[in-house]
C-alpha cells in the first residue's frame, strides 16, 4: 500500500474532500446507514487533516449520496443502457455503489478535479471522464444522444449565480429532450449567511466558499419551469432522516412543523417530457 498523498485542492474542487469526509465517516460507523467501501479506501488514502478543517463529521453529504443512489438506480431501471451525467463529481463514488446497474457513465469536472480523481478511480469503456467545467458547454458534445440520460449535480449548483444555473439547465433542456435532471439545493438562508461572511466557517481552519445560489423552496417549481422551457415534471424531494440521535428527532420534527421545510436543504428531479 502506497503512503497517504496530500490532495493538493483549494476553493471549490477542495469541497470534495468535504462531502468525501461525510460518506466515508458514516460508511466506517458500526452503526452507519450507508455502504462506501470505496470512499473509505480513497479517505484512507489522502494526506489531509479531515477533522482540523471540517470538524466532526455528520451524515448529511451521505444521506443526500443515498438519495442521488435510488434516483439514478430508478432512472436505470426504467431506462436500461441510458447513460449517466454526474456534473462536478470530484470523488464521489457512486458508480461503485451502483456498479451492477448498466449503463454509460460520464463524470464532467475540473482538470484538477479529475486529476485527484484518476489517483483512486480510473476511467474505463464504461466510465468516462471529461476534464471540464460543468458551465463548458463542450462536455455535451460528448453525451450520446441518442439514448435518454441522467444528468445530476451533487454539492455543485449554491456555487454557482442564479443565472449561470438558469442558462445551463436551459441548455441542457433544448440539447437532451429525454432527459432528467436530479440537483440539491440549499435554502435561501443558508446563501445569504454565505455571501455576507464571504463563505460559511467550519472550523476555525476551513471556510467553504462563498454559495450565491439558494432559493425559497416555495417559488422553485415555477421558476424551473420557465427555465428549462418545456413541458417538464418538478419533484422537491427532502433528504431521509438523520440516522440517530438528537439530530434523527429534530429532522423527523421539521415535518410537523408548518413551513419548516422552507429551511431546510432539498434535492430536485426535473423530468423533461
Amino acid at each position: 500500500m502506497t503512503d497517504p498523498q496530500p490532495p493538493g485542492l483549494t476553493d471549490v474542487p477542495e469541497t470534495m474532500l468535504w462531502t468525501l469526509h461525510s460518506r466515508a465517516h458514516e460508511a466506517m460507523r458500526p452503526d452507519g446507514v450507508f455502504s462506501d467501501p470505496k470512499a473509505v479506501e480513497i479517505y484512507q488514502g489522502l494526506d489531509y487533516d479531515f477533522e482540523r478543517n471540517f470538524g466532526r463529521s455528520n451524515p448529511m453529504a451521505a444521506l443526500r449520496a443515498q438519495l442521488f443512489d435510488q434516483l439514478v438506480s430508478a432512472f436505470l431501471e426504467e431506462h436500461p443502457g441510458a447513460s449517466v451525467v454526474n456534473l462536478g463529481e470530484g470523488l464521489e463514488t457512486q458508480r461503485y455503489r451502483l456498479e451492477q446497474t448498466p449503463g454509460e457513465w460520464f463524470t464532467v469536472d475540473l482538470p484538477e478535479a479529475i486529476g485527484i480523481r484518476e489517483r483512486f478511480i480510473p476511467a474505463d469503456a464504461r466510465h468516462q471522464h471529461i476534464a471540464l467545467s460543468a458551465t463548458d458547454r463542450a462536455w455535451m458534445r460528448c453525451i450520446p444522444r441518442d439514448r435518454p440520460v441522467c444528468i445530476a449535480a451533487q454539492g455543485l449548483f449554491m456555487y454557482f449565480q442564479e443565472q449561470d444555473v438558469r442558462d445551463l439547465l436551459g441548455d441542457i433542456a433544448a440539447q437532451f429532450p429525454r432527459c432528467h435532471l436530479l440537483f440539491d439545493v440549499i435554502p435561501h438562508w443558508v446563501s445569504r449567511a454565505s455571501v455576507l461572511m464571504g463563505g460559511l466557517p467550519l472550523t476555525r481552519h476551513y471556510r467553504t466558499p462563498v454559495m450565491p445560489w439558494g432559493v425559497h423552496r416555495i417559488l422553485l417549481k415555477s421558476r424551473l419551469k420557465s427555465w428549462v422551457g418545456r413541458p417538464c415534471d418538478v419533484s422537491l424531494l427532502d433528504y431521509p432522516f438523520f440516522p440517530r440521535g438528537a439530530a434523527r428527532l429534530a429532522s423527523k420534527t421539521v415535518d410537523l412543523l408548518p413551513g419548516a421545510r422552507q429551511w431546510t436543504p432539498f434535492v430536485v428531479k426535473v423530468a423533461l417530457r
